[in-house]
């Protein structure tokens, strides 16, 4: 694998931005990591083909570094034909703001446009095109997909915040951070009902999707230790009602790196790499 940290400018953002990219390589003596066998002229030739590629968000306390730093996702993809792009998502939850840093549109457009403008070997298809994330990042990557079905094939939250209301009421504490909470979703009042929330947005796409194969297929997993596991079990059981094909997991675990490295290797082996 190579492991590449990007420094470039946003054009939607208006400023400079980091993300690190995992690419495949072709290896043959790597040891102590299985990596691109390419022992045959077949093997060459897949590898210098287009692969997919998977934008992997942070959650709300950490950056870019953070999946490389508490994980082992590098080594879990060693083996697999995946580009994995990690992006810096700030303290934005992966939202268009009321300030007017358009974050989701810099993750769903920009982000796609400039790999593929230095990398050109990731694919631009949407059924080689995934995102997933961790707590803010799940739900970040649920919106994303949901609002862009045509350019991202599946989605996938660890531990998702989901519930905007939960979020809202474990931050929030005497209005001391209410500033914060507008500068992203604006009012408050009725958060649930508004288009920030997943299953309003999903009824909605739904609804405006004639094809519903075109829709993204969803995974969600949570530790049932987790303080977001009853809401994030909640939305996950009405998108299926909705009609979405969901893969639900559960099992022991809470809110931490722990669980989510432990996670992240069944959300790749349940892409369609």
């Amino acid at each position: 694998m190579a492991l590449l940290q990007v420094n470039c400018f946003s054009d939607v953002l208006g400023k400079c931005v980091n993300f690190n990219v995992i690419l495949p390589q072709r290896t043959k003596n790597q040891i102590g990591l299985a990596g691109m066998q390419t022992s045959s002229e077949a093997d060459n030739d897949k590898c210098l083909g287009e692969y997919p590629v998977l934008y992997l968000l942070h959650g709300m306390s950490d950056d870019y570094t953070c999946w490389m730093r508490r994980t082992s996702i590098e080594r879990y993809v060693s083996k697999l034909n995946l580009a994995v792009v990690m992006p810096d998502g700030d303290l934005s939850w992966y939202t268009n703001t009321t300030y007017e840093q358009k974050y989701l549109k810099h993750i769903a457009e920009e982000l796609p446009a400039i790999c593929r403008d230095f990398f050109p070997n990731i694919s631009s298809m949407r059924e080689k095109t995934f995102i997933a994330g961790n707590s803010m990042g799940g739900y970040g990557a649920f919106k994303i997909a949901l609002t862009y079905p045509e350019r991202f094939g599946y989605a996938a939250g660890l531990s998702a915040a989901f519930s905007l209301q939960d979020v809202l009421e474990q931050n929030i504490a005497e209005e001391v951070d209410t500033g914060f909470w507008k500068g992203i979703f604006g009012s408050l009042e009725h958060l649930e009902e508004s288009e920030h929330a997943i299953p309003v947005l999903a009824r909605k796409r739904m609804k405006e999707t004639k094809d519903s194969s075109i829709l993204p297929k969803l995974y969600v997993c949570c530790g049932t230790e987790d303080v977001l596991y009853a809401s994030q079990k909640e939305v996950a059981e009405e998108l299926i009602d909705i009609g979405y094909a969901l893969t639900y997991r559960e099992r022991n675990g809470g809110h931490n790196w722990t669980f989510w490295d432990e996670e992240i290797p069944r959300v790749l082996h349940w892409l369609p790499i």
